[in-house]
């Protein structure tokens, strides 16, 4: 099969143990971000499988009608950038693993020295000590304080672990199912929303954006934190009201932001609000971007494209497709 994969910014798949379950296809890596329609189009013309890395890449109906070989897209977690609806209408399978018991311990060491990073002012102190200056602000220490997970899920769980090992007290909020998981755990959760937002000194934001979680994080969520907190968003932008987090921080509630994630990506506009602020650490969307993390989910992506192949389809997303889907 003819298989394409986009935007391996590094050219770092095709150097991957698991990449050799394509030998036997012919595989087309690129390298560069590309959004424009037609430029896509004209690339991915005989492409029969498409994979993805993450959403760096939106697939949507006016780039899926242009493509009538495509059969099937392989890719992991959440899919908000294809549109799902019109793979069926067009018969393209769609396999995406949700690799809900696998957790993701790049995306939660990331998320840990992002806090660190944030309450050490570790990027500004760097920053002040190469102009030749020394010492230009004191931090804050994590141990006694309290961590706010929001969210418990598989990279929230090991958050919450790296807190209590820092001697900090955790507190969890999400939904009952979630909240039932964490008391297992041995970690108690907020009396309610307002109180998370209020009582927490770090708040790790832990969860899959979906359209219920979509803004869940409203400008007066943030309105309630202490001027002394820090927000961490390593999951994704849009749990976040838009513009509620620069505004909030401009008004000094949380005092500090470390964010991973941006509404729009990649985020290469220098004069960006958040990357203008010296309480905020920002990072280019690297919490999974580990050549083990690879391993894991270029695994599970070549094991699908494994079972296209074999007549078998998986974790396909669009089962309505499967009896009329592309031959």
């Amino acid at each position: 099969m003819k298989i394409s994969i986009l935007d391996d910014y590094h050219d770092t798949i095709r150097t991957l143990r698991c990449f050799s379950q394509l030998a036997a296809h012919d595989v087309t890596i690129w390298n560069d971000q590309v959004q424009d329609v037609d430029a896509l189009a004209e690339r991915l013309r005989e492409t029969e499988v498409l994979v993805l890395i993450r959403e760096r890449t939106q697939i949507r109906a006016p780039l899926l009608e242009r493509l009538p070989k495509l059969r099937l897209i392989s890719q992991r977690s959440v899919y908000p950038h294809i549109d799902i609806d019109a793979c069926t209408r067009l018969g393209v399978i769609v396999s995406s693993n949700q690799h809900a018991g696998t957790p993701c311990y790049a995306a939660a060491e990331l998320t840990w020295a992002l806090i660190l990073a944030a309450v050490r002012q570790v990027p500004q102190q760097m920053a002040a000590l190469k102009s030749g200056k020394w010492q230009i602000g004191v931090g804050s220490t994590l141990r006694d304080k309290t961590l706010g997970i929001y969210g418990y899920g598989r990279i929230g769980s090991v958050v919450a672990g790296y807190g209590q090992a820092f001697g900090m007290k955790v507190l969890v909020w999400a939904r009952e199912p979630s909240l039932a998981l964490a008391r297992a755990d041995g970690y108690p959760a907020a009396r309610s929303k307002d109180a998370f937002f209020e009582e927490c000194d770090v708040i790790s934001l832990q969860m899959r954006l979906v359209d219920a979680t979509r803004g869940i994080v409203t400008a007066a969520d943030l309105a309630r934190m202490k001027p002394t907190a820090l927000l961490v968003n390593t999951s994704r932008a849009g749990l976040i009201e838009p513009d509620a987090l620069v505004n909030a921080l401009r008004a000094g509630r949380p005092g500090m932001a470390a964010v991973d994630v941006y509404e729009k990506e990649p985020l290469l506009d220098t004069r960006d609000p958040l990357l203008m602020m010296d309480n905020v650490v920002c990072t280019p969307h690297i919490g999974y971007v580990s050549r083990d993390e690879y391993e894991v989910q270029f695994t599970d992506i070549f094991d699908q494209i494994t079972a296209y192949a074999a007549g078998t389809p998986i974790n396909v997303v669009n089962p309505e497709v499967l009896g009329r889907a592309r031959g």
